[in-house]
């Protein structure tokens, strides 16, 4: 039975036990301000949004998970009804604004609570969200409301917010200050437009858990919303939190979404990488070396050679190195060897690219040996080292 692979065996244990000590230990507080309505975090709007209803008892309230554009284009809307924007940063282009004004100019409402809003939507209405420099923050600025009915005696202190975010308002007829600070500056407006109206705020922390739950804040956030008309209420969500729910979202994306398992996913990836590197050589098969192929026909050349030498058959062995070497220079030149005479050791010398002299005394020696009668061990051997010398002369033979 073949063994577990231990490198394997070391990953896995590391995954589960980083996944189970990320699981069990204690989880800091997330601070993070999402301002999602499914989030229980401080600065999450659970709490307002499943508290909402009884605020507006008459109105049903409807989570949004589509763009401005798509939604306002698409879908079958009531009459009458309420768009509600609590965020960090609203965002909307140019398209965009156009739907959401042709929306409250035909009679419905917006409620927009955001640090920042874009600057076309601000011209059009008559505002401006502006900042103060870093130098002026102040944690323990008071927020109120104008209205005497919802006015707290003291005001409201959101301590996270350092005070610098304000509106300055263009058109002071279309608009009505809702709320102010303590320096006396707009953080909620009323804007009429067409037969609809814009609600401005400022201060998006003041909807949150944490500010909603706290006894000292939380009717802060009810009091800003029931200024809301009575009617169908759209809460979104798209601009937080895209297009869809937990429901629709693939593994992957709520893998992602988990610090601990999307530190998981890391390692194992880490993990199988170092595998694949380390452990793959470790394991791979010894790749057995594979000879080059002998030419045993040189071989079987060289004993038929040695055994006509010892027998002392030197004549035939010279004739038979004679022919053999003429059938090469047929080959190799395509040169006619049947008469060995001028003509052609001047053409062997010019292709072969030996010495005419060399040549010529090559030639010499194969006709006189052609010629006798018997050769001679001395014959043979001459012959031989001159057909050797011409061999290692002629460039390129070897």
């Amino acid at each position: 039975m073949r063994k577990p692979n231990k490198y394997l065996l070391i990953l896995l244990t590391t995954v589960v036990a980083y996944m189970l000590f990320e699981y069990y230990r204690p989880k800091p507080i997330d601070w993070s301000p999402t301002y999602q309505n499914d989030d229980k975090i401080p600065f999450g709007t659970q709490a307002l949004f499943e508290l909402l209803p009884d605020v507006l008892p008459q109105s049903s309230l409807q989570t949004v998970r589509l763009p401005i554009y798509n939604f306002l284009g698409e879908s079958k809307l009531p009459s009458r009804s309420n768009y509600v924007f609590i965020c960090q940063e609203f965002k909307a282009d140019s398209i965009e604004q156009l739907r959401l004004l042709d929306y409250v100019k035909r009679g419905n409402t917006v409620f927009i609570s955001a640090y920042a809003i874009p600057e076309s939507l601000g011209d059009t209405l008559g505002f401006k969200a502006d900042v103060k420099e870093q130098s002026e923050a102040d944690t323990t600025l008071r927020q109120n409301l104008v209205n005497p009915q919802l006015r707290k005696p003291g005001g409201y202190n959101f301590f996270h917010d350092d005070g610098r975010n304000f509106l300055v308002i263009k058109k002071p007829k279309n608009s009505t200050v809702l709320g102010r600070n303590a320096r006396k500056e707009p953080v909620f407006i009323e804007i009429h437009f067409g037969k609809g109206t814009f609600f401005i705020h400022n201060l998006p922390l003041a909807f949150t858990n944490y500010y909603v739950l706290d006894t000292k804040t939380a009717d802060y956030a009810f009091k800003a919303l029931s200024y809301l008309p009575v009617q169908q209420t759209y809460w979104d969500e798209y601009q937080k939190q895209g297009r869809f729910n937990e429901d629709q979202q693939s593994i992957f994306r709520y893998i992602r979404s988990q610090p601990a398992l999307n530190w998981a996913y890391y390692l194992i990836l880490i993990g199988l990488l170092a595998y694949a590197i380390f452990a793959g050589k470790r394991t791979q098969r010894i790749i057995p070396v594979v000879e080059a192929p002998k030419n045993t026909s040189l071989d079987f050349v060289k004993t038929v050679g040695r055994m006509y030498f010892q027998q002392g058959d030197h004549d035939n062995l010279a004739r038979k190195k004679i022919q053999y070497f003429l059938a090469d220079i047929r080959e190799r030149y395509s040169l006619n060897t049947t008469s060995l005479d001028k003509e052609f050791t001047e053409a062997l010398a010019r292709k072969s690219g030996v010495s005419l002299v060399e040549t010529s005394e090559l030639v010499m020696l194969l006709r006189n040996a052609q010629k006798s009668v018997s050769l001679s061990e001395f014959d043979l051997l001459t012959l031989n080292r001159a057909i050797e010398k011409f061999k290692q002369s002629e460039p390129g033979f070897n």
